[in-house]
């Protein structure tokens, strides 16, 4: 068995489409869809994740700016800023990029954007939304990846999907959501015993942990989706996925690749995001 690899750039190109004719009936309306960008420090990882989100904007037609502060600043300072943001007519989008430095609260920072400007899903408001089954901003890696999904044509009504990982950007949506669609859902962490027995009982496994190579072969049923979140940087200075990408391709049924996988599509969904949040500034 040799898996089905998904590629994410084909269907993130899909989302930015679909996009496309939204901001060109926007832009007769005399509104340009705008997302504002806080990077504080000088993570070089950050900083290239900002690049593609900005360059996927102007692709899409959307404007873009970046605030860029140095490593020490101070916590007050990125506040006001983002203040002055939600007050900005032309800013219909603010995405704080994480990590921030040490020094900088990033719970305080995220609960400031307003949640009609949270593009990325993370305030308190639309997570519970999220929660509540209610319209909001979904985070975008898991909205990504439930497109992605969708798009594959995998079932999820009475399947059995196992998420690794806990944390409130990919972990925890991910497993409402996947609950939305009716599967069945395990949530594993660094704290769950024989973790190996529990993921080859999914039939869709989500892993979101950050360690290099985690998943194994052993730990994956036959056939089975595995969607790969995990972005590390390994000693040779390449990327790898917290799935053992060369031995699982030989078990599952469908494969997300590192890079070109689930990291297009969260790109692709925060741009979609933005426009519908300009849409609603209209609207409202």
């Amino acid at each position: 068995m040799s898996a089905r690899i998904i590629d994410g750039k084909t269907w993130a190109a899909e989302v930015r489409a679909a996009a496309k004719p939204v901001v060109d009936r926007l832009a007769a309306r005399g509104v340009r869809p705008g997302l504002a960008v806080i990077l504080a420090g000088d993570d070089s990882a950050s900083r290239a994740y900002v690049r593609n989100k900005v360059r996927a904007c102007a692709e899409t037609g959307l404007r873009s700016e970046l605030h860029e502060f140095p490593g020490d600043i101070s916590e007050r300072a990125v506040l006001e800023r983002i203040a002055a943001l939600n007050g900005d007519p032309q800013v219909h989008g603010i995405l704080v990029q994480l990590p921030l430095p040490k020094q900088v609260n990033a719970a305080r920072l995220l609960e400031s954007v307003s949640p009609a400007k949270d593009v990325d899903g993370f305030h308190p408001l639309n997570l519970g939304a999220l929660m509540a089954g209610r319209p909001g901003f979904v985070p975008c890696t898991p909205a990504g990846v439930m497109r992605m999904l969708e798009r594959e044509g995998v079932a999820l009504s009475g399947r059995h999907a196992v998420v690794l990982g806990r944390s409130n950007i990919v972990g925890k949506p991910m497993a409402l959501l996947l609950l939305q669609k009716d599967a069945t859902v395990t949530i594993c962490h660094s704290k769950t015993p024989r973790l190996g027995e529990v993921t080859r009982l999914a039939d869709v496994l989500v892993a979101a942990v950050g360690r290099a190579g985690l998943v194994t072969a052993e730990m994956v049923k036959p056939g089975a989706c595995v969607i790969d979140v995990g972005i590390n940087r390994v000693a040779d200075g390449s990327l790898a996925g917290d799935v053992d990408f060369a031995a699982v391709k030989d078990v599952a049924g469908l494969l997300t690749p590192v890079p070109g996988g689930v990291g297009p599509m969260t790109v692709a969904m925060l741009i979609s995001n933005t426009v519908d949040a300009a849409a609603r500034s209209c609207a409202g």
